[in-house]
């Protein structure tokens, strides 16, 4: 997994998580209103879920990117 992420460009991941992560942009973006129903207790129907899933998952392998390239400290 490491070595996967290690050979995708880091421009890339932010771009990717810029645009799918935050698409619609208006009103809101849907990871954010997935986001909200999901600490309200609403996020309860299929379709929903995967929607976090699809518009979360960029922002997941972009931070795990940004942990795992981080310097090592002795």
């Amino acid at each position: 997994m490491r070595d996967l992420l290690d050979k995708i460009p880091l421009f890339t991941l932010v771009l990717i998580a810029l645009t799918l992560g935050l698409a619609p942009f208006t009103p809101e973006p849907h990871v954010w209103q997935k986001l909200k129903m999901l600490a309200a207790g609403d996020l309860v129907r299929p379709i929903d879920i995967f929607d976090l899933a699809m518009h979360g998952l960029p922002w997941l392998v972009l931070a795990a990117k940004l942990v795992l390239s981080r310097p090592r400290s002795v």
